[in-house]
């Protein structure tokens, strides 16, 4: 089943909303229970919380009742409640609880280093939320005792999102998304740091400082502090028009294509582009760690078009996918990691038997999903069916390493030999050392 916490009570099974417990008290219990899922839940701790202290002497028999009927309205969905000591729990096992899902992808967000996933990540885990958490059983009190670390977990997560998206340059939606923010939360220093520099990077100077006024105001005269060091350096940043405030670098040794970073073209084939989404000795053994360039799979999808493999509104039609189908793109994007290590040491090894299996396996199934079409240039191609779905960025780029594979300049691959590199590139002549002259963001040169 799946249980909807981070706004209205609701809980759905198959896609379709199950009513559970006339009682508004009831549902709020179970709603306490599955909170807290996996672990027990005391009958006294119950009752201090639907009470508010203030319990009347049945207090314990009403929970009692509550639970038979919540056992047999859930048991029919596979929902058990379970009593245990002087308590009760309800196991998570298969079913999906937003708040628990809300905050892993938060987690996740902050484990990741890439600023594009982290996003994706955060934007994922605050869409759960309809509105304030149990909107129509907890009221204000309630709700804070039961979930105040959800709420301050939710404006953290807001405060990340909009710091990643400032590090790729999408000011325009920090404003959009802070901005209804910035009355409920005017003391939330980080915010409103993000916020100010969003401000700037529009040209809005002066709407920048007014917020700082006002938010040193509000913390003056509401708490008697003056606003964090941080904050007052942005403030001094801005008025001295500190040029590093405009825009964030951008990612060494890239291209920006649509809303993805890409890594230069130095391999001169599609099959090593592919391999060179990935850099570092983490390809061939023990060192140091490698620069992921396919964080997410809109990444892998814009690439494939960048690299002509894919039609451009083949392109757009995956990223619509992928948002609604979260899951499987994830499950793809992790088959094309797997089938690019695969390549990598096909390539890097000609007598890796293994290697050229599985490779050919993957090819294999692009071509079952291919049509050889006449291009606008005259020329035959091979095109895959859009049938394909979100496999056709991986299956593209299948098609492209068995067409290397049955060139002789397969034998011409070379890797680059630094530490930070490792990625592959056409030596034709058999003499050039280095994939160029530090295009992979190491000491590629022989310097």
């Amino acid at each position: 089943m799946e249980f909807q916490l981070l706004g209205p009570f609701q809980a759905r099974h198959g896609g379709r909303r199950i009513p559970l417990a006339g009682r508004r008290q009831e549902r709020c219990l179970l709603a306490i229970l599955l909170l807290n899922a996996d672990h027990v839940v005391t009958t006294e701790r119950l009752i201090d919380l639907l009470w508010d202290g203030v319990a009347p002497a049945t207090a314990r028999g009403t929970v009692h009742t509550y639970i038979g009927r919540l056992r047999a309205a859930l048991k029919p969905h596979g929902v058990i409640v379970e009593t245990r000591h002087d308590g009760y729990s309800v196991d998570s096992g298969s079913h999906e609880i937003d708040a628990h899902t809300f905050l892993s992808l938060v987690r996740r967000a902050a484990a990741t280093g890439d600023p594009g996933e982290r996003v994706r990540l955060y934007d994922e885990g605050l869409a759960l939320w309809r509105g304030p958490l149990l909107a129509d059983v907890a009221g204000e009190v309630l709700r804070d005792r039961l979930g105040g670390h959800l709420v301050e977990q939710r404006l953290s997560a807001l405060e990340r999102r909009a710091e990643a998206q400032l590090t790729m340059g999408l000011h325009d939606r920090v404003l959009a998304d802070l901005t209804p923010l910035a009355d409920e939360h005017p003391r939330r220093e980080r915010l409103v740091a993000a916020r100010m520099t969003a401000l700037h990077r529009g040209g809005r100077q002066a709407d920048a400082l007014d917020l700082y006024r006002r938010t040193r105001r509000a913390l003056v005269e509401e708490l008697g502090i003056e606003p964090g060091v941080e904050l007052q350096t942005l403030h001094d940043r801005i008025l001295r028009g500190d040029p590093r405030l405009d825009r964030p670098p951008a990612p060494v040794y890239a291209v920006r294509v649509g809303e993805e970073w890409l890594p230069w073209a130095v391999g001169g084939h599609p099959a090593l582009e592919f391999c060179n989404t990935y850099a570092g000795w983490a390809w061939t053994g023990p060192g140091l760690p490698g620069s992921e360039w396919l964080a997410r799979y809109a990444t892998l999808a814009v690439w494939a078009g960048h690299q002509d493999l894919v039609p451009e509104p083949v392109v757009v039609s995956l990223l619509r996918q992928a948002r609604e189908r979260p899951r499987e793109a994830e499950e793809v994007l992790a088959a094309a990691r797997e089938f690019r290590a695969d390549l990598y040491a096909c390539l890097t090894n000609a007598d890796d038997a293994r290697a050229f299996t599985a490779v050919a396996g993957v090819a294999q199934q692009a071509a079952g999903m291919s049509a050889f079409t006449r291009g606008p240039d005259g020329l035959g191609r091979w095109r895959l069916s859009p049938a394909a779905g979100l496999r056709v960025p991986l299956w593209a780029a299948a098609t492209s390493a068995a067409e290397l594979l049955a060139d002789p300049r397969r034998f011409t691959v070379t890797a680059c030999p630094s530490e930070h590199c490792g990625w592959l590139f056409l030596d034709a002549s058999g003499r050039r050392r280095w994939c160029s002259l530090a295009t992979c963001g190491g000491a590629c040169g022989p310097g």
